[in-house]
């Protein structure tokens, strides 16, 4: 079986950055919903999975946890239980092997990756590969950034039909989705 492509869902503000003490520095309902939009839909009766850092495991609100509808796959070394309905593995690879070839291959339809910094650098070096952006147009203070997206490794594509291609706003913050395929 063909390993599936990687998809990563991220917000990043104007300097590139994602998060300040363990959480995102902004609030945004729209995106949020276009997050759960993006990472629960499927075309058939399997699920998604979402694979993220112990480090954004714990920064979800415990009473969203595990997310739902989803595979959740946490990547971690110093985990030593797997919480409840959690897929805990030791790397990025171990989780590529669950989904396509492990015992979820048969039931995943597609794999997002939702953080943190070192998850999405291992993900952006996989063969195949997709980021969605919410480009947050504000200057944030943050501790952890994105890794630079390279217009050496990936293009700007068209947006899919169901995501917005204009400026969007909420609040005082604007913000727009771009997409990104490896090439």
């Amino acid at each position: 079986m063909a390993a599936k492509r990687v998809n990563i869902v991220v917000a990043a503000c104007n300097n590139q950055g994602i998060g300040i003490d363990g959480r995102i520095p902004w609030r945004l309902k729209k995106d949020m919903a276009m997050f759960r939009r993006i990472t629960s839909s499927t075309n058939d009766n399997k699920q998604n999975a979402v694979i993220m850092g112990r480090k954004t495991w714990h920064s979800i609100p415990e009473k969203f946890r595990p997310l739902p509808n989803r595979f959740n796959i946490v990547l971690s070394n110093s985990m030593k239980e797997s919480p409840i309905g959690v897929h805990l593995v030791r790397s990025f690879q171990e989780a590529m092997d669950l989904v396509n070839n492990g015992e979820l291959s048969d039931r995943v339809e597609s794999i997002f990756v939702i953080g943190g910094y070192s998850v999405y650098r291992e993900a952006m070096a996989w063969p195949s590969c997709r980021v969605y952006l919410t480009r947050v147009l504000a200057d944030f203070h943050c501790d952890t950034f994105m890794p630079d997206i390279s217009a050496e490794s990936f293009r700007k594509t068209d947006n899919p039909k169901w995501l917005p291609d204009t400026e969007q706003e909420e609040g005082s913050i604007k913000f727009s989705y771009e997409v990104y395929d490896k090439h």
